[in-house]
C-alpha cells in the first residue's frame, strides 16, 4: 500500500494535468485519486497510526489521523463505484437529452447520500454497511464494465488505446468490486488488503500503454501539440523564404530579360540560349517556393453544405485516370449519404492526397504507361482487375458520433519508425523532385481545422489505412433521406465502373 498510494495519485494528477479537459480524463482521475485514498487509510490504518509513540505525541496526532483514516476509507468505498460509472458513460458516450445528462449525476448521488444518513456511522471493523452498499456499489461498477464493453469503437486505430484503457482500468475494478463489497458483505472482512498487487499491476499497464499507444487519447495530445508546433514553424519559414525568393527572382527575371533583348539584338544564340536556360530555372524555383507555402500556408476553410457520398465520388472520378499501373479502385458508400458543412475543396485535396500516396506505394504504381495516361483504350483494358498490381479501398461510413473516410491499400505498409514521422512536414520516402512530403501534413491539417482527426494504422508487408474522421456535431451532417442508388462500386483502370446496389 506504500506504493499504491503515492503511485494512484501521481496518475490522477497526470490524468488532470495532461487530458486537456476530458470529461473521461478528469473522471478516470477521480477513480484513481478515490483509489488513492483508500490506499492511504491502509497505510494510516497498518503504518502510521501504530507506529506513533506512547505519550504527547501519540495523543495530539493520533485522534487527527484516526479521523483523516475515516474521511480517505468512507471517499473510497462510496466514491470509487459512482466516479467509475460516470467514466464509464464519459468515455463511451450515448445519446441523452441535455436534461438528463445533467441530472444524471445528482441522481447518482442519491444512494450514497441514503447511506451516509441513514446507516450506521465509521468504525475500523465495519467502515460502511456492506450488506447495504453492495446492492447499489456492485450494479454500478458492472453496469460501467458492460457499457464501455459492449460500446467497443468501430474504428480500428482507436482499438489499440481502447483496450490498453480496459486492460488498466477494468481488472482492478471488477477486483476491487469482488475484494471491497462482494466477499465483506459475506462475512470476510479486511479482503481489501490484495487489492494492492492487482492495482500495480493496472499502473504498469497505464506506463507501458502510455509510452507505447498512447493512453486516454494523452499521447495523441502530445503529438497534436508537437505537429502543430512544427507546421507553425513551417509556415513562418516558408512564408519568409516565398518573400525572399519572389523578390530574387523579380531581379533575376528583370535582368534577364535585359540580357536576352541584348543577345537578341547582337545576335548571339549560344549566349540567348543560355538566358532563356537561367530565366526558366528562376521562374521554376520562384513556382517550386510558392507551391511549397500554399501547401503550409495558414488553411482558412469555406464551408458549404455538401454531400459527403458525393464529394468522395467526384474526387475518385477525377483522380481514376491517373492511376494506371493495373490498379484497382474500389468504392463503398453508406445506404444513407450524409450532409455535412464541410470545405469540400480542400477536404477533396486531401482525399487526393491520401489516394495519390496509396498508388505511389503500390507495386507498379510508379511505372505507369504513357498509353494509359494518354487514355489508350489497349494499355488501359491490359490493366484489368484480374491482373491489378493492387487495391484502393475508399470507404465512407458513419458511426454514433463521427463521419469516417477511410483509405486503405494493399502497398508495401510502413514501418513503426516511418509510421511515426508520417504527419512530419517534409518527411517523405519518395524520390523525385515533385514529392515535398506534405500531403499528409496538409490533410492532417485540413481535419484539425474541421474538428476532426487523421490516424494511420500500417504495418510492413500488409498495407496502410488512413482515416479522416469528422465528428459529426462539429460539421452539422444529417442524413439524406434519399438513399444513393448505388451504395458499393469499384473503379477500374479501363475506365468502367462497377456497381452493386444492396437496398433489395
Amino acid at each position: 500500500m506504500l506504493f499504491v498510494w503515492p503511485a494512484l495519485w501521481a496518475v490522477a494528477l497526470f490524468l488532470l494535468a495532461a487530458g486537456s479537459g476530458s470529461s473521461a480524463s478528469r473522471r478516470l482521475a477521480a477513480v484513481a485519486f478515490l483509489s488513492g485514498a483508500g490506499a492511504m487509510a491502509a497505510v494510516l490504518d497498518m503504518n502510521i497510526i501504530p507506529a506513533l509513540a506512547e505519550g504527547a505525541v501519540r495523543d495530539r496526532w493520533e485522534r487527527p489521523l484516526y479521523h483523516l483514516q475515516a474521511w480517505a476509507s468512507l471517499s473510497s468505498y462510496y466514491g470509487v463505484p459512482y466516479a467509475f460509472l460516470l467514466f464509464a458513460l464519459a468515455f463511451r458516450p450515448i445519446r441523452l437529452h441535455p436534461a438528463v445528462r445533467l441530472g444524471l449525476p445528482v441522481v447518482l448521488l442519491l444512494p450514497i447520500a441514503c447511506c451516509l444518513l441513514l446507516t450506521p456511522g465509521y468504525t475500523e471493523r465495519y467502515p460502511i454497511s456492506f450488506d447495504i452498499v453492495v446492492w447499489w456499489a456492485v450494479p454500478y461498477i458492472l453496469y460501467g464494465a458492460l457499457h464501455i464493453l459492449l460500446l467497443r469503437p468501430r474504428h480500428t486505430p482507436l482499438a489499440p488505446t481502447y483496450w490498453i484503457v480496459c486492460l488498466a482500468v477494468l481488472p482492478p475494478v471488477l477486483f476491487l468490486m469482488v475484494m471491497s463489497y462482494v466477499l465483506p458483505s459475506l462475512g470476510l472482512m479486511r479482503m481489501w488488503v490484495y487489492n494492492a498487487w492487482v492495482a500495480s499491476l493496472a499502473v504498469a499497464v497505464f506506463l507501458i500503454g502510455l509510452f507505447s499507444y498512447g493512453f486516454m487519447g494523452i499521447r495523441l495530445l502530445v503529438d497534436r501539440r508537437r505537429l502543430d508546433t512544427t507546421w507553425r514553424a513551417v509556415n513562418s519559414g516558408t512564408a519568409i523564404l516565398n518573400h525572399a525568393m519572389k523578390n530574387d527572382a523579380g531581379k533575376l527575371r528583370l535582368f534577364g530579360e535585359k540580357m536576352k533583348r541584348y543577345a537578341e539584338r547582337t545576335g548571339q544564340p549560344e549566349l540567348l540560349q543560355d538566358i532563356e536556360t537561367m530565366l526558366a530555372a528562376s521562374l521554376h524555383m520562384q513556382e517550386m517556393i510558392a507551391r511549397v507555402h500554399r501547401r503550409t500556408g495558414d488553411l482558412a476553410l469555406m464551408r458549404s453544405s455538401v454531400s459527403l457520398g458525393g464529394l468522395v465520388r467526384g474526387t475518385l472520378a477525377t483522380l481514376q485516370p491517373q492511376l494506371g499501373g493495373g490498379i484497382r479502385l474500389w468504392l463503398e458508400l453508406p445506404a444513407r449519404d450524409w450532409q455535412a458543412e464541410v470545405d469540400a475543396a480542400q477536404l477533396g485535396e486531401a482525399l487526393n492526397n491520401l489516394v495519390a500516396n496509396a498508388a505511389e506505394a503500390m507495386r507498379g504504381a510508379v511505372r505507369v504507361p504513357e498509353a494509359a495516361l494518354a487514355g489508350s483504350p489497349e494499355a488501359a483494358s491490359a490493366a484489368s482487375p484480374e491482373t491489378a498490381a493492387g487495391t484502393i479501398t475508399v470507404r465512407l461510413s458513419a458511426g454514433r458520433r463521427d463521419l469516417t473516410i477511410e483509405v486503405a491499400d494493399t502497398g508495401p505498409g510502413m514501418g513503426r519508425s516511418q509510421r511515426a514521422r508520417a504527419l512530419e512536414p517534409f518527411y517523405t520516402t519518395k524520390g523525385g523532385s515533385a514529392n515535398f512530403g506534405l500531403g499528409l501534413p496538409y490533410a492532417y491539417q485540413v481535419m484539425r481545422k474541421h474538428g476532426g482527426a487523421l490516424s494511420i494504422r500500417s504495418r510492413r508487408g500488409e498495407g496502410t489505412t488512413v482515416y479522416l474522421t469528422l465528428p459529426k456535431r462539429s460539421v452539422r451532417a444529417h442524413p439524406i433521406d434519399a438513399a444513393p442508388a448505388v451504395e458499393r462500386g469499384g473503379i477500374y483502370p479501363d475506365g468502367h465502373h462497377q456497381a452493386v446496389d444492396r437496398r433489395g
